[in-house]
């Protein structure tokens, strides 16, 4: 019972920092660990009507049971972390964002007089599409290649230049308030597609753009998870160290 209690005391974003599988377990409580990481169970729990100590004992399962498949993303360098996240999360982005388009461009032509909430999901799409597109520009150009020069200069024991966006913190908030847009966007989009679900009607096409919708928001819970809870802190923690 005290682990129990302990736990609930915990915030969100640790749990999933240290072990991404218990990810499923907030997702099971539509809890969002991403963007709103930085709550405790207890908090989470009380504003759903959950009972926190069952989550507690089910995230417990989780962490007690053994696997090959979780990756400890803490143990990796920060330049290998953002390098990873580029190519990996930024990638698929790119390359899913053209065929999603076409594919709700297609289901509003097609289904869109009988379901007219196509309309918005499309609309909700695009925007996100576009501002993830500038998004994940600013990380490579400007956001990763400071946290990359600052890990060289610590192995190097070099003092760091100035950049010119003053300090860290300031572009990780600009990302992180990006994040809680993207966040909010996509959880329109599952309230509007029931979470996902095809109607009875639904063609092939429906069915395939409704279970990419799926993997992309899940791909985009990790890849800000890997940020907000794991690279921009310790980015932060890496710079107060030339101080």
């Amino acid at each position: 019972m005290e682990t129990l209690q302990k736990n609930t005391q915990k915030q969100i974003g640790e749990f999933v920092a240290d072990d991404f599988r218990t990810a499923a377990v907030f997702s099971k409580y539509k809890i969002d660990f991403c963007c709103n990481g930085n709550r405790t169970i207890e908090e989470a729990c009380e504003k759903k009507g959950i009972d926190s100590n069952r989550l507690a004992e089910e995230l417990e399962a989780v962490l007690n049971s053994k696997t090959d498949q979780s990756i400890d993303y803490k143990s990796w360098p920060l330049d290998l972390l953002a390098e990873y996240i580029e190519k990996k999360h930024h990638r698929y982005v790119e390359e899913k964002i053209p065929v999603l388009r076409q594919f709700l461009d297609k289901l509003c032509r097609v289904h869109g007089e009988r379901h007219p909430e196509l309309f918005k999901i499309n609309e909700l799409f695009t925007a996100s599409a576009d501002e993830l597109t500038a998004h994940m520009k600013k990380e490579e150009l400007i956001l990763f290649p400071f946290v990359k020069r600052m890990v060289k200069a610590k192995l190097d024991h070099v003092a760091i230049q100035s950049p010119q966006f003053g300090t860290v913190e300031n572009p990780i908030a600009m990302m992180m308030h990006e994040h809680d847009t993207e966040g909010e966007r996509f959880r329109e989009i599952a309230e509007l597609t029931d979470n996902y679900t095809p109607p009875a009607d639904a063609c092939n096409t429906y069915k395939v753009t409704f279970a990419m919708l799926d993997e992309f928001e899940k791909d985009l819970h990790l890849h800000i998870h890997l940020e907000n809870n794991i690279l921009f802190p310790e980015a932060i923690k890496l710079e107060q160290q030339f101080d």
